[in-house]
């Protein structure tokens, strides 16, 4: 799947109504994790809090009528590229950190770990370390063999 301009533009802005009900101004609230639910066959992308709370809604349009099988495989890129955009709109949240980017499927189903928001800790883009351990052990065995 193509992430589109818009289809950016649409998580980008649903990603700046989710911080402005989180304003950095206010005291930090308790919940831990924002969930992204995607119905892939409507293209609606809702956003809910830990206690199934509604947060957010809207359509991706891009994403109306989907029905490639590989749909909730590729989507966690583009969420990923979105939020890496904006991560100092989401640092700065008034939500008690740790907290973390979930995407789920709609049957509630968790798909994708997409961003963790710590003072301390950086979770790595998979895709940024696919490949890592191969590279590493031809490093070993290059530097053991001389």
């Amino acid at each position: 799947m193509k992430a589109t301009e818009l289809a950016q533009q649409q998580i980008e802005r649903a990603i700046r109504k989710i911080a402005d009900k989180f304003p950095p101004t206010q005291e930090a609230n308790v919940m831990t994790d924002i969930h992204f639910r995607v119905t892939q066959d409507t293209g609606e992308l809702m956003a809910f809090d830990d206690n199934d709370e509604e947060i957010n809604r809207c359509i991706i349009e891009d994403w109306i009528g989907d029905t490639s099988d590989n749909f909730f495989e590729e989507i966690p890129a583009v969420f990923r590229k979105c939020l890496d955009k904006m991560k100092d709109t989401i640092e700065n949240m008034s939500i008690l950190k740790p907290f973390s980017f979930v995407l789920e499927n709609e049957d509630k189903e968790s798909v994708a770990e997409l961003y963790l928001v710590d003072d301390e800790t950086v979770i790595f883009d998979p895709e940024l370390m696919k490949g890592l351990d191969e590279d590493l052990d031809a490093f070993l065995k290059q530097l053991l063999a001389d």
